[in-house]
C-alpha cells in the first residue's frame, strides 16, 4: 500500500508541474538567440485526463527583442560618390536628401570597387574573399576567395533576422547566386528564398534590360507585362510596396527586413523618355565643369574637408574642350539619359519610403541609403556604347555609328552605357572609377541613414571610416539580436564587419572600423588608422595589367588629411608604406585574397576559369520543347567551336513558321527557325550586324530532321561556313564573318519552341516566335 501511495503522490506531483509549466508564459523562458533555429522549449507531458482542467498553453512564437526596427537597405548600382545631389552631385535626388535631412550623411563609407563582392560583404558582414566572392560570379574561378559559393558558416544577415522573427524581402539585383546554379536543377541553397528572404522579387546575374527583363518570383521563373510603358525599376517597386503594406496589415507588430536593391544605375542604362528629357542640355558643359561645379557644390554642404582638393583625371580622360563637336552632342547625351535614369531610380525609392510613412512605421524605420555599389562604371570605355555587350566581346564601337541612334539612347532598341570620362566626373573629387579598388574613386559612396525613433541629429554628417561588411551588424545591433554562434547546428565563422550604431548620436566618436583591404582584379591596396596604400594594377578600360604583380608601384596617402588622395607620399615615406604594403599581405593572407586573379575575359570561359560548369565538359545536349530561360552558364558553351544542331521536328500541313532553338536576343545571339516553311539560320553579332542563312526550300509536312552545321575556323570570335539541310539534303549555306567570343547576354536566355526576351533575328518578334509545328528533340553537339 505505501508503494502505491508514493506512486499516486507522484503522479499527482508530475500532473501539477505538467499543469503549471504549460501554462507559464513563454515570453517568460528565455529564448537563447546564439543557437539558431532558435530553440522550442520544453513542456512536461499533461497527465490530466479532461482538457477543461488545464488552462490553455500559450503558443511558442519567436518573436525579435521589444522595439526592434523595421530595417530597409536601399542599394543603387554603379554609382559615384559626385553623382547624388545629397552629397553635392549634379542629379537630384530627392528621397535621399530626405533621408539625409532626417538623419545622418556617413562621407567616408566604402565598397569593394565592384558589384557582387559589395553585395556579399553587405549580406554576410564579411569581406568578399572571406565569402568566396573575390569578384563577379560570371568570372568565378577554383580558388577559395574567388569560388563564388557562400560559405555554409557564413548565414546571410536576412536568414539571421528572419529566425529571430523578422519578416524579410528582397526585390531586384540579386547578385549572389553562383549563375551555374540557376537551372531547374538547382542546387538552390543559395538562392534568395533559402538566403534568408521569405519573398523575393528580382532578376540573377549583373545586370538586366529594363525593358524586358529575365524575372523571377520566389523560384519560379514569370512573366512580366508585355505593356508599352513597362519598366522593370515601376515593376519591383510596385512589389516591394504591395508586399510591405500586405506584412503591415497582417503583422502590425512584426518588423521586416527589406533589401531593395535596383538595377539603375547599372548598364543598360534605360529609362522612360519624359525623364530623359528633363535633362537636356544639363550637362553640355562636359565632364571637366560637371567635376569643378560639383566639387564647389560638395564643400558648400560639407561633404568634403574644406581643404580637399579635386584629383587630377586619369591621362586617358581627354580634356572636354578637345572634343570634337559630335563627341560633344553624343557624351553630353550619355549624361542626360544616366541622370534620368538616377533620378528615375531615386523616384521609385522616394515611392517606397512614401509607403513605409502611409503604414506609420517612418519612426522605427532603419533606412540605410547606399547610393552605389562601387564608383560609377568607366566600362563604357572612352566612347560609351549603344550595346554594353560589346564590351564583354571587346568590340570597339565609333561615334559616327553611336551618333545614328543618338534619339533611341536608352529606349528598348538599345542597350547602353556612358563614356568613361562621365565616370570620372560621376566619382568627383576621386581621381579613378568602378573595378579600382586601390582608390576611393572606385571605393567610396554616399550612405546616407535615418531612425527617427534613435538618431537626434537631423542632417549631420559623419566621417567615421565605414565598410560595406558594417550594414550587416549594423542591423543586427539595432534589431538587438547577437550574432549566432552556431546556425542549423553550423559553426559560425564570425562577422569582420563592425557596426556603426556607436556614431549615430556622436559625431565625435573615434571610428572602431581601423583596417580594410581592398582587391579585385589586382587593383589593391590597404586602409589603416589614416592612412592608405594601393596600387593601380589595370585600369577598367585596358586590355591587359599594366604590369607584372610584383612590378606594381605603390602609391602613399594620409587620408586622414588628404580626403581625395592628392598627395603620394609614396617617395617621402616609404617606411610608411612598407609598412602598409607589408600589412596588406597580412590581411590578404587572413581573408582568402592570395593567390590574386588579374584575369577578366578569359575568365568568363568556365574551363580556363575553372568553376563548376552545368554541362561537365559534355560534347552534347539534347534539349526538348518547353525548355525556356536556360542560362549562359547552364547551357552548353557553343562559343569559339564547331557547332551542330540537329532538330527532329514535325511539320503541319501548310507548313511551318517561328523557333525552333534560340540563345540570346536583340543585342547578340543566334536561332535556327523558320520562315514560310523554309528553315533559317541566323546569328546576331552583338546587335551590331546580323547574318541569315536561309533554305532554298519549303519542308514537307511530316517529320523532319533539320540540321544546322558551323565548321569554326579557330582562334577566338572567329567565323566559318554555315550550311543548313532538311532530311540529308542540304538546302542553304552561307558564311559568318565573325562571331562572340566570351558572352551572349544576361537576360536573353536559351529557349526551345520559342524566343522569350528579345528577338534574335529581325525576321520575327518575341511575340511571333513560337514555333507552329512540333519539336521531338534538339541535340546541340560542340565540336
Amino acid at each position: 500500500m505505501k508503494r502505491v501511495r508514493v506512486a499516486v503522490a507522484h503522479v499527482l506531483t508530475l500532473v501539477l508541474l505538467a499543469t503549471t509549466f504549460a501554462t507559464l508564459p513563454i515570453a517568460a523562458q528565455e529564448m537563447d538567440r546564439t543557437s539558431l533555429p532558435i530553440r522550442e522549449p520544453k513542456l512536461a507531458k499533461i497527465t490530466e485526463l479532461d482538457a477543461r482542467n488545464v488552462k490553455k498553453p500559450e503558443r511558442f512564437e519567436v518573436k525579435p527583442p521589444k522595439g526592434a526596427p523595421n530595417i530597409i537597405v536601399f542599394l543603387i548600382d554603379d554609382m559615384g560618390f559626385g553623382h547624388p545631389s545629397a552629397f553635392g552631385g549634379g542629379i537630384p535626388m530627392p528621397a535621399m536628401e530626405k533621408v539625409a535631412s532626417k538623419g545622418l550623411r556617413f562621407n567616408r563609407f566604402h565598397t569593394t570597387a565592384l558589384c557582387a563582392p559589395t553585395r556579399m560583404a553587405l549580406m554576410t558582414g564579411r569581406n568578399h574573399h572571406s565569402a568566396n566572392t573575390g569578384s563577379i560570379m560570371e568570372v568565378a574561378t577554383s580558388i577559395p576567395g574567388n569560388t563564388g559559393i557562400r560559405p555554409q558558416n557564413m548565414t546571410p544577415i536576412a536568414e539571421i533576422l528572419r529566425q529571430n522573427g523578422y519578416s524579410t524581402a528582397a526585390f531586384g539585383k540579386y547578385h549572389e547566386t553562383p549563375l551555374w546554379e540557376v537551372s531547374v536543377s538547382g542546387p538552390f541553397d543559395r538562392w534568395p528564398t533559402r538566403s534568408g528572404f521569405d519573398k523575393w522579387y528580382g532578376f540573377f546575374g549583373s545586370e538586366t534590360n529594363q525593358w524586358a527583363p529575365l524575372v523571377y518570383d520566389g523560384m519560379v521563373k514569370v512573366e512580366v507585362e508585355k505593356t508599352p510603358n513597362y519598366h522593370f525599376t515601376t515593376d519591383m517597386t510596385d512589389h516591394a510596396i504591395k508586399w510591405m503594406k500586405s506584412q503591415n496589415s497582417l503583422t502590425p507588430d512584426k518588423p521586416f527586413f527589406t533589401y531593395f536593391a535596383t538595377g539603375g544605375t547599372h548598364a543598360p542604362h534605360h529609362v522612360p523618355k519624359e525623364w530623359i528629357e528633363k535633362f537636356k542640355g544639363k550637362f553640355d558643359g562636359g565632364w571637366d565643369k560637371y567635376r569643378e561645379e560639383t566639387f564647389a557644390r560638395q564643400k558648400k554642404l560639407g561633404t568634403i574637408p574644406a581643404n580637399a582638393k579635386l584629383a587630377p583625371k586619369p591621362e586617358a580622360i581627354r580634356d572636354w574642350d578637345k572634343l570634337s563637336a559630335d563627341e560633344k552632342k553624343l557624351f553630353s547625351h550619355q549624361m542626360e539619359v544616366f541622370a534620368a535614369y538616377a533620378a528615375f531610380t531615386d523616384y521609385s525609392i522616394g515611392r517606397v519610403i512614401n509607403a513605409i510613412e502611409e503604414t506609420g512605421e517612418a519612426d522605427n524605420t532603419l533606412i540605410m541609403y547606399i547610393a552605389g555599389d562601387n564608383g560609377a562604371s568607366a566600362e563604357g570605355t572612352m566612347n560609351g556604347m549603344f550595346n554594353e555587350l560589346t564590351y564583354m566581346n571587346g568590340v570597339p564601337e565609333t561615334v559616327p555609328d553611336m551618333l545614328k541612334n543618338i534619339d533611341k539612347w536608352g529606349g528598348p532598341e538599345t542597350f547602353p552605357h556612358m563614356a568613361a570620362g562621365w565616370a570620372t566626373a560621376g566619382n568627383t573629387p576621386f581621381q579613378w572609377s568602378k573595378q579600382v579598388a586601390s582608390n576611393f574613386g572606385g571605393t567610396r559612396n554616399g550612405l546616407a541613414v535615418s531612425w527617427p525613433a534613435k538618431i537626434k541629429a537631423k542632417g549631420e554628417i559623419r566621417d567615421q571610416f565605414t565598410h560595406v561588411i558594417d550594414i550587416g551588424p549594423t542591423a543586427l545591433e539595432a534589431a538587438g539580436v547577437p550574432q549566432p554562434k552556431t546556425v542549423n547546428g553550423l559553426e559560425q565563422w564570425p562577422i569582420e564587419g563592425t557596426s556603426f550604431i556607436y556614431s549615430f548620436n556622436d559625431a565625435k566618436a573615434a571610428g572602431r572600423h581601423e583596417t580594410q583591404y581592398f582587391e579585385i582584379f589586382g587593383n589593391r591596396g590597404v586602409y589603416h588608422n589614416g592612412w592608405f596604400a594601393g596600387t593601380v594594377h589595370k585600369a577598367p578600360w585596358e586590355g591587359a595589367p599594366r604590369r607584372p604583380l610584383l612590378e606594381d608601384i605603390w602609391e602613399l596617402y594620409n587620408v586622414n588629411e588628404d580626403f581625395s588622395q592628392t598627395n603620394n607620399l609614396a617617395a617621402s615615406n616609404p617606411t610608411k608604406l612598407k609598412e602598409l604594403q607589408d600589412l596588406f599581405m597580412v590581411e590578404a593572407a587572413k581573408y582568402n585574397v592570395l593567390p590574386i586573379d588579374d584575369r577578366v575575359i578569359e575568365r568568363f570561359d568556365a574551363a580556363t576559369a575553372g568553376r563548376p560548369d552545368l554541362m561537365g565538359g559534355r560534347m552534347s545536349l539534347t534539349v526538348h520543347e518547353g525548355m525556356t530561360g536556360i542560362g549562359e552558364n547552364a547551357f552548353i558553351n557553343v562559343k569559339n567551336r564547331a557547332v551542330t544542331l540537329t532538330a527532329d521536328v514535325e511539320i503541319p500541313a501548310g507548313g511551318a513558321n517561328g523557333v525552333i532553338i534560340a540563345q540570346g536576343g536583340r543585342f547578340g545571339g543566334w536561332t535556327l527557325w523558320m520562315k514560310d516553311g523554309k528553315p533559317m539560320y541566323t546569328y546576331n553579332f552583338v546587335g551590331l550586324e546580323e547574318t541569315t542563312v536561309a533554305g532554298s526550300e519549303s519542308v514537307a509536312p511530316g517529320k523532319a530532321t533539320i540540321v544546322m552545321q558551323f565548321d569554326y575556323e579557330g582562334g577566338r570570335g572567329k567565323g566559318g561556313p554555315v550550311t543548313l539541310s532538311v532530311n540529308g539534303k542540304q538546302v542553304g549555306s552561307g558564311r559568318l564573318t565573325r562571331t562572340e567570343p566570351n558572352a551572349f547576354s544576361a537576360d536573353d536566355l536559351a529557349d526551345v519552341g520559342v524566343d522569350e526576351g528579345t528577338a534574335v533575328a529581325k525576321g520575327y518578334t518575341e511575340h511571333t516566335s513560337k514555333f507552329t509545328g512540333r519539336i521531338h528533340k534538339v541535340r546541340v553537339d560542340i565540336r
